[in-house]
């Protein structure tokens, strides 16, 4: 007795120091990730202003030598900015990505000029004096700012007293719409006077804080501004250009701060509740199995004499029997081979009776329609009380061959969609390039005559798009995108199959997008489950209901994923996403 409670005292309090440890490790990793991720917030709210305190803050300098974190630099490079720190004798002790034609020493009036104009030569800068060393340093960062030069050269060019003359309009618009950019032209009370562009910002009226706010935040929108003052009118022009979709935050430096420690506390709260309530099943849980095995198996339920739980629990991820359970580790092994075989056995039958249940159900759901159809022709002909003319007869002739059609189509989708789903499916994968292969699958639908009122578009991407797939169910999958396109959409709808490569995820994206009449939730939520054909009473249910399924089970047999994006009179984007080939 003695030895087992010291075992246990010495179990305990082991148990309780690491447990200490984990928790302490926990709280300081999420305190170190919030706060990380509060620092790239606020750097997203003004990258420049944001990038140079990070910089001053980080880099040590020693003997006038600097040293800069190489993730400053590489954030640097990839934004095309340059930085420069001067000494106070304005000598530069160290630059980066700087333009040939700066100079490395810079006198009194350089540095006033400087720091009066935040300008040098033909480059944007921001400028920060650190005095956290004995000696001050003066920090310049540098960037070529394009767009306030594309309004200046649009402002000198179309600029009459201040405002866009009539015939300049459509000269200015058609050089804006090219990249989908916007210029208002502001009055000294906020109100936009003229609109020209794409309008991407739907504004009537600024505020007097608008236009600093997007010049100090600009993090805080999805669009890219620039402005200029003409003082002769006094009227502000205002170029505002598309940025890349990104996530923008709302919250302040507070807020943020006050949300990082609700979730350490939260964490913290739960794993202690969690620690504890698993401490406490701990001792008693091998008996407890033991008795559920023990009672299972005296009512003949061998199916479930080990539960998945249950083993989750007795056996780690690589098949060894956990610590606490090791001393019964051959009856363990003893039920887990016989409950895994009665359990694979049984699942397999119910498997086999649900397969067959599903497709007798389908069948005799879907072919009763078109056999109705058929009979009754048949007991008309076969009535001998009507006497037909040639074109009734070929008119009834040709409903027998459209429904025998059809009927013939849902036996071959039913007979796919076995085989996807029994992974039954022969599959004969070849290395080939997506570019070559949707460009020979699309060009018959562009070629065929009675689609002429539908416009087929093929985007291939710059890159070689090298994947793994069998040719002749990608072009069935392909043919049952573009066609569902079709069914469900009125003429002159634009379907655009565009591929895209992703080298940072390592895939290669197909998509097929519209801008026909879209999807509501409940269809897409339900569209690619078998039979499903939409809820509206306007769209025209001809078809097995396989299609996007069949769709679904060729691309997960080529380790593809697929996603749909809809919206009512929006349109639909629908994209496979390969894994990418060497």
């Amino acid at each position: 007795m003695r030895a087992l409670r010291n075992r246990l005292i010495f179990h305990f309090s082991l148990q309780f120091i690491c447990i200490s440890i984990a928790i302490a490790l926990i709280v300081v990793i999420l305190f170190m990730m919030l706060l990380t991720h509060i620092v790239k917030e606020e750097l997203k709210m003004n990258l420049t202003t944001g990038s140079l305190e990070g910089i001053i803050t980080e880099t040590e300098i020693t003997d006038d030598r600097a040293d800069i974190p190489e993730n400053w630099l590489a954030l640097l490079k990839k934004k095309n900015m340059w930085i420069q720190i001067i000494n106070k004798n304005g000598h530069v002790i160290e630059g980066y990505n700087t333009p040939p034609d700066l100079p490395i020493n810079y006198s009194i009036n350089d540095i006033h000029l400087i720091d009066q104009n935040q300008k040098i030569k033909e480059y944007t800068t921001i400028t920060e004096l650190d005095t956290t060393y004995e000696d001050p340093y003066y920090y310049i960062l540098g960037f070529e700012d394009l767009q306030t030069k594309k309004l200046q050269r649009l402002f000198s060019t179309y600029n009459e007293n201040g405002t866009i003359p009539q015939k300049y309009l459509y000269k200015i618009e058609k050089e804006l719409l090219k990249k989908e950019e916007t210029i208002h032209v502001i009055d000294a009370s906020g109100d936009v006077i003229q609109s020209v562009g794409k309008n991407i910002l739907q504004s009537e009226k600024y505020l007097p804080l608008d236009l600093l706010t997007r010049k100090k935040a600009p993090g805080f929108y999805l669009t890219g501004t620039s402005f200029y003052h003409d003082p002769n009118s006094d009227l502000i022009w205002l170029h505002i250009s598309p940025k890349e979709k990104e996530e923008t935050s709302r919250l302040t430096t507070l807020e943020q701060f006050v949300l990082a420690t609700v979730i350490v506390g939260a964490t913290v709260f739960i794993l202690t509740i969690s620690l504890s309530i698993w401490n406490g099943f701990r001792y008693g849980q091998p008996l407890l199995i033991f008795t559920s095995w023990l009672e299972r198996m005296g009512n003949r339920q061998y199916e479930e004499v080990l539960t998945e739980k249950e083993r989750r629990k007795i056996f780690r991820k690589n098949g060894k029997v956990r610590v606490r359970y090791r001393l019964y580790r051959e009856v363990i092994n003893a039920f887990y081979e016989m409950t895994e075989r009665l359990s694979a056995s049984e699942k397999e039958k119910q498997q086999l009776e649900k397969t067959r249940e599903e497709w007798m159900t389908g069948i005799s759901h879907d072919l009763r329609t078109p056999l109705s159809s058929m009979k009754g022709y048949g007991h008309i002909l076969e009535s001998g009380n009507y006497e037909w003319s040639k074109e009734e007869l070929i008119e009834i002739g040709h409903t027998i061959v459209v429904k025998s059609d059809y009927m013939q189509t849902l036996l071959e989708d039913f007979i796919l969609t076995f085989q996807i789903k029994n992974k039954a499916l022969p599959l004969t994968k070849k290395v080939i390039d997506l570019n070559s292969v949707t460009n020979q699958m699309i060009t018959k639908f562009q070629k065929d005559r009675t689609l002429r009122n539908t416009s087929i578009l093929f985007h291939y991407s710059q890159e070689t798009a090298y994947v793994t797939l069998d040719s002749k169910w990608f072009e069935r999958m392909i043919d049952n995108l573009i066609l569902n396109s079709i069914k469900h959409n009125p003429p002159g709808v634009t379907i655009i199959i565009k591929i895209t490569v992703d080298f940072s995820t390592n895939h290669v994206i197909l998509s097929v997008i519209d801008n026909g009449t879209g999807m509501d939730k409940e269809t897409r939520e339900q569209l690619f489950n078998r039979y499903y054909r939409g809820t509206s009473t306007e769209e025209n249910n001809d078809g097995t209901g396989l299609g996007m399924n069949i769709a679904k089970g060729i691309a997960e047999l080529h380790h593809a994923t697929i996603e749909v994006d809809s919206e009512v009179n929006i349109g639909t984007t629908v994209k496979i996403i390969f894994p990418l080939s060497q």
